[in-house]
């Protein structure tokens, strides 16, 4: 049965800004280390031993988790039509764990994998990355920022003529704008492995060309930084969304200034 992990209370309770944990895997042994591992360290647990019963967790609102941990493999729901009934529930991250590689749609669908066996500090490293995750995001763009890397230009200006190069990045600048209508639809549908696809294609488009704002606007994306983030114990969600569109619609902007300004045909 699931159950609240107690091991070492009463570190626990001078450690309530820690992000709470629900840990489904149908294992006994490796659930119960898992659990100790993150109890000892200060995190509020909760475990299931199956998709059914963490499912039924949420619903009954027994835990909110600012963090799932998902075997890679359970009995009855699992893999990625288990994902999207738990991200239906919950806001929270979701992180695949397996003693074997998961499938790639498994992978794409969650926010990240943990191979076992792992070490303790790995474990702790995965959901501390999380936790940094959505401060970074809303940074903004930085005005001196490079928007697109002299390098990489100078390269394309020498395989081919000024009117090419600048087609190649007139087309990036059209697929961007497409890209960004399909992001919208996206997140009014919190359909992050969509967007996080989306993320994918922007990212390589604007590497491919050194567009250095861009790629990195889409790697962020790709990372789930437009997902919502539930804080710890079912706080406020950090919501990173319309920032980083905003930045991603001023970098096409910066990219197109910078065509104005370089490649004038």
């Amino acid at each position: 049965m699931a159950r609240w992990h107690t091991v070492h209370m009463l570190d626990f309770i001078t450690r309530q800004d820690m992000p709470a944990v629900l840990l489904i895997d149908d294992d006994m042994v490796s659930r119960e280390v898992m659990a100790t591992m993150l109890t000892m360290s200060g995190y509020p647990v909760h475990t299931a031993e199956d998709g059914t019963q963490a499912l039924a967790m949420l619903a009954a609102k027994q835990c909110r988790p600012a963090v799932i941990l998902l075997d890679a493999q359970l009995p009855g729901v699992s893999g990625v039509k288990l994902i999207k009934r738990l991200r239906a529930h919950s806001k929270a991250r979701l992180y695949v764990i397996s003693g074997s590689g998961p499938a790639d749609e498994v992978r794409a669908a969650a926010d990240g994998f943990l191979q076992k066996p792992f070490a303790p500090e790995s474990l702790t490293r995965l959901i501390e990355k999380q936790e940094s995750a959505p401060h970074a995001a809303v940074a903004g763009l930085d005005p001196a920022e490079t928007v697109v890397d002299a390098g990489t230009l100078a390269q394309l200006r020498e395989m081919m003529p000024e009117a090419a190069v600048r087609q190649i990045f007139e087309a990036i600048l059209t697929d961007l704008g497409k890209r960004i209508t399909l992001l919208e639809s996206a997140i009014a549908k919190s359909n992050w492995v969509e967007a996080r696809r989306i993320g994918h294609a922007i990212k390589g488009g604007g590497s491919m060309a050194g567009a250095l704002q861009v790629s990195r606007l889409g790697e962020l994306i790709e990372s789930g930084g437009l997902e919502p983030v539930q804080a710890a114990f079912g706080g406020n969600q950090s919501d990173n969304s319309s920032v980083i569109l905003t930045d991603l619609r001023s970098a096409a902007v910066n990219l197109q200034r910078m065509l104005d300004a370089k490649l004038k045909v």
